[in-house]
């Protein structure tokens, strides 16, 4: 069982438990366990199989410890067995619609004697559920809603297809008069790999302005739904767009409400009424008078709560918020911090443009160097490098460093790992190159033994700076090949090898919770493109995106560092 799968079980002890007015102090010992394990950055099933302490995962104790070690080793959990017979078949797969607690669950279950969401959703349409105490039609139509967005959210596109859908609207909208402040909220603002609908929040002087531009734009194929501050569109590839306008002054409680997540929202929810006050949309309600404090920013919003400015890529329960109240979070990474791109192709082998091209955009970019790496021959790929064609290369560079000015180019490959885990180079080549990149594009089936033991053979050779995409996952269709991360962690370590962030937006590999246990563990990490054009070079913004994710600083990345201090990084 992998993590997410063991808190979805301990989320659901703590829904029946609720159902059954257990003490609330043992009902939010397992939700923080939840939440705790659902953003561990170690696997639990390998701490289990090792025999290691769980209990240093905040929320885990002697008693939750052994129960997650009888359900990773079971299968199942008795806590949680047992209460289930107690209520209707269909409440847990109701809790799964988000919206939906324990008791709305329970009387579903119960009154309507239902136990699938097709099932929920033709009592819906039939009036069924608007009829039952406390539901009405607003309620009902709530649910159906929240079913098609459950429905939507296993059709998930990778966040690269999602950023250029609003990158589109943003500069299709820029020019509507009195516009202020348009920026994608939700799972797409914390930078989630994959997201399920794109969410927009803005504010202007003249709201049903941008309402009637935003609905007309070209690419909108469906409206469905349009009010004087908000509407709801469907767009090409059937992606559905909410866009919400609010006035100036309200723009950091709007921002910070819709950003989410909703475990993040949920626990400063608490810590609010701790302090008195209730918070919305709208901005922070003092409890006692009733009085609305409205707020521009989310900065001044989390001050206002005593809390440091907590950026989004972190506001996913993880602890950020307890680090917040000591003023513990750091500085993390940010673009301006890049001094240099070490994944680069160019049409010497299967990239598009020249080295004099790659370097001038690099230049263009504001960094100090940047990393010619050209495929290997024995890819597959017809302009592939032989040791011929590599030291003309080589040449070719040295003469192009002759003529540039504030700029280095490196020497480099991107070098297959046979099934063997042989390089497809000879050494004698490889020693003549600045920068190597090792990685696998075949035999993705392999076990996890033999995976380990190619991948680890490549990673001892002294010659290999780099090993790149790690985990070789394609979003959203290849699942990941099977990878030790533990082991590939501890191999790093010894050999001294780079871990790479790859910014392709159809890889974002490694992932933030493998970028957080690297970055705990001083894995020495890059972030690079895999850059096969200059307009390529521009998918940096995706790798900063997920190593803040990962709770990466400038420090934690090696090409932060400039040209002399990165090199002597390198094994060699």
């Amino acid at each position: 069982m992998n993590n997410t799968e063991i808190a979805k079980v301990f989320y659901d002890v703590a829904d029946l438990l609720d159902l059954k007015g257990e003490n609330p102090f043992k009902i939010r010992a397992y939700q923080k366990a939840a939440r705790s394990i659902e953003h561990s950055s170690v696997e639990l099933e390998q701490v289990v199989k090792e025999g290691k302490n769980l209990r240093e995962i905040p929320g885990v104790g002697e008693a939750i410890e052994q129960k997650i070690i009888d359900l990773v080793k079971t299968g199942k959990l008795k806590l949680f067995e047992d209460p289930k017979k107690e209520f209707p078949k269909g409440i847990t797969t109701f809790l799964d619609i988000p919206g939906v607690g324990p008791k709305t669950a329970n009387l579903l279950a119960t009154e309507l004697g239902i136990t699938s969401i097709e099932e929920l959703e033709a009592a819906i349409v039939s009036g069924r559920v608007s009829k039952l105490y406390r539901m009405g039609d607003k309620t009902a139509e709530n649910i159906l809603h929240n079913i098609q967005a459950l429905r939507r959210k296993d059709q998930r596109i990778p966040i690269g297809e999602a950023l250029t859908v609003v990158d589109e609207i943003t500069a299709q909208l820029k020019d509507v008069p009195g516009l202020k402040n348009l920026v994608a909220a939700g799972s797409l603002r914390r930078f989630r790999e994959t997201i399920g609908d794109i969410d927009l929040m803005g504010t202007a002087s003249d709201a049903e302005a941008v309402i009637n531009a935003f609905t007309t734009l070209p690419f909108v194929h469906e409206i469905i739904s349009r009010g004087q501050t908000k509407a709801s569109v469907r767009v090409a590839g059937g992606l559905q767009v909410d866009l919400r306008i609010m006035e100036h002054e309200d723009f950091g409680s709007l921002l910070q409400y819709f950003t989410g997540s909703k475990e993040h929202n949920i626990i400063l929810r608490k810590r609010a009424l701790r302090q008195g006050f209730s918070l919305s949309e709208y901005g922070i309600t003092d409890v006692k008078t009733g009085e609305l404090e409205k707020f521009a920013t989310e900065e001044a919003f989390y001050k206002r709560l005593g809390l440091q400015y907590i950026p989004p890529e972190i506001r996913e329960a993880g602890r950020e918020i307890e680090k917040a109240a000591k003023g513990e979070i750091p500085r993390l990474i940010e673009l301006g911090d890049i001094k240099g791109d070490l994944h680069v192709h160019t049409d010497w082998s299967d990239g598009r443009d020249s080295l004099e091209d790659e370097a001038a955009a690099a230049k263009e970019r504001g960094y100090e160097y940047i990393a010619i790496t050209d495929h290997s021959r024995g890819l597959g790929i017809t302009k592939g490098l032989d040791v011929e064609r590599l030291g003309k290369q080589i040449a070719a560079i040295k003469e192009l460093n002759r003529k540039l000015k504030g700029i280095r180019v490196l020497t480099g490959m991107e070098v297959d790992i046979h099934a063997d885990g042989k390089l497809d180079m000879p050494d004698e080549a490889l020693v003549k190159l600045d920068f190597v990149i090792a990685s696998i594009h075949s035999g993705f089936n392999e076990s996890r033994e033999k995976m380990m033991g190619r991948i680890i053979k490549a990673m001892e050779n002294p010659n290999v700076d780099m090993y790149a995409h790690p985990t070789c996952r394609l979003l959203p269709g290849r699942e990941p090949v099977a990878v030790d991360m533990e082991e590939l962690f501890k191999a790093a370590l010894r050999t001294g090898t780079i871990l790479e962030i790859n910014a392709s937006p159809g890889r974002l590999d490694l992932k933030d919770k493998h970028i957080y246990r690297a970055r705990e563990l001083g894995v020495k990490m890059i972030m690079s493109t895999d850059s096969h054009s200059v307009e390529h070079l521009g998918f940096m913004r995706f790798d900063i995106g997920i190593a803040r994710r990962g709770w990466c600083e400038a420090k934690d990345v090696l090409n932060t560092r400039p040209l002399r201090e990165f090199l002597a990084a390198l094994k060699k």
